[in-house]
């Protein structure tokens, strides 16, 4: 076994509309659903979080409005699109509600994962839902996206949810087992077992295939291993098509993986310290900056002043009594908010405030310390 999917701590599992739906009849693979559910409440039981992005959605509504084979329209997903997103997400609550699994539902489209205050919204929700014990389900919310629709970018949108949530583990199943050199038919076709560094020579192996059902190939599985490895996540190409296909991965069963070369909280201190540009700074007290460096996450009480123009999940500077940087961070208040709090107490947040926010002016996962 080169990866042991079993001592993930949080995986990110994405299944395609190939697996999810009989590509003849047009109808949901419910017994496949239910080994699914299985294997995601194995896992559950193990300690792991999991959050399921599921396509399915189109392929099921064009069956339920009676619309023509082939490619659609624009228009017509969309509306394929909204009959099968409830009967999509009905299936996984039934399939999961078997194992005593509580599912909750959201429909995000790549911009929910680029734009900050979208981003931190989406993520505060995941959070909450995981912390509670329930599977989020996420699909693309293909009733109001448009050129994303043609793409079959759940792959994508997967890996920006593993990074969202620092994911350790990112599975995509499909209706193949993996990386090829070439395509699979080719006689000469040798398969790729673990790839460490996601090379040109790599991405040339993807092609251009996609499936009838689905709109993603090779292509998008290339692109989310990118994101996902470079968030500290490592990732399984698997064919999904057999019942219990994790259990069959932790089997030890053909797979590609994508390793990462860090993990979820490095990644995310790197790109914290070293890809984003500061919006303003906070000045903290010494005992702050003695807690800092103790790994505690940074308080109000701590806090002395706050200069520059910046919003909430922005980048901040966090500098001692001289001016020096001594760390960096993306805060939990927009500067009006923050200047209301310097110096008081976590408890008193709510009453200056008049809402419930986070206790931290900087969360310590949201914080690296320069030089470290």
């Amino acid at each position: 076994m080169i990866i042991d999917i079993s001592s993930a701590k949080r995986m990110v599992v994405k299944i395609g509309s190939a697996l999810l739906v009989n590509m003849e009849t047009g109808k949901l693979r419910t017994q496949w659903l239910a080994a699914l559910g299985k294997d995601i409440a194995d896992f559950k039981r193990n300690g792991t979080d999991v959050i399921i992005v599921s396509s399915g959605a189109i392929a099921l509504g064009r069956r339920l409005l009676g619309l023509h084979a082939g490619s659609l329209k624009l228009q017509e997903s969309q509306a394929a699109a909204a009959c099968g997103q409830i009967a999509l997400a009905h299936a996984w609550q039934t399939a999961l509600l078997a194992q005593n699994i509580t599912t909750g539902q959201i429909l995000l489209t790549l911009r929910d994962t680029e734009e900050r205050r979208r981003y931190l919204n989406a993520r505060a929700t995941l959070f909450t839902l995981l912390k509670q014990g329930a599977v989020p389900l996420i699909n693309e919310n293909d009733t109001v996206a448009t050129s994303e629709i043609r793409y079959g970018d759940n792959d994508r949108l997967a890996a920006r949810v593993s990074s969202m949530v620092s994911a350790d583990c990112l599975v995509l199943l499909s209706d193949v087992d993996g990386l090829y050199s070439k395509p699979p038919g080719e006689s000469d076709a040798k398969f790729i077992p673990l790839v460490e560094k996601i090379s040109p020579e790599i991405e040339a192996m993807a092609g251009t295939a996609a499936t009838d059902v689905g709109s993603g190939g090779m292509i998008t599985k290339i692109e989310a291993a990118k994101i996902a490895v470079g968030a500290g996540a490592n990732m399984v190409i698997a064919a999904g098509s057999e019942p219990r296909p994790l259990q069959r991965i932790a089997n030890g069963e053909r797979c590609t993986w994508f390793k990462a070369t860090a993990t979820p909280v490095v990644a995310r201190k790197r790109w914290i310290a070293g890809s984003l540009e500061t919006d303003g700074s906070i000045t903290i007290d010494e005992g702050a900056a003695n807690a800092l460096a103790r790994g505690n996450s940074l308080l109000p009480a701590g806090v002395v002043a706050v200069s520059g123009n910046f919003s909430r999940g922005d980048a901040v500077s966090v500098v001692n009594g001289s001016g020096k940087e001594i760390a960096r961070g993306l805060v939990a208040y927009g500067k009006e908010n923050a200047e209301k709090i310097i110096g008081r107490r976590s408890d008193k947040i709510e009453i200056i405030l008049g809402f419930a926010g986070r206790d931290e002016m900087i969360h310590r996962d949201d914080l690296v310390l320069m030089g470290h």
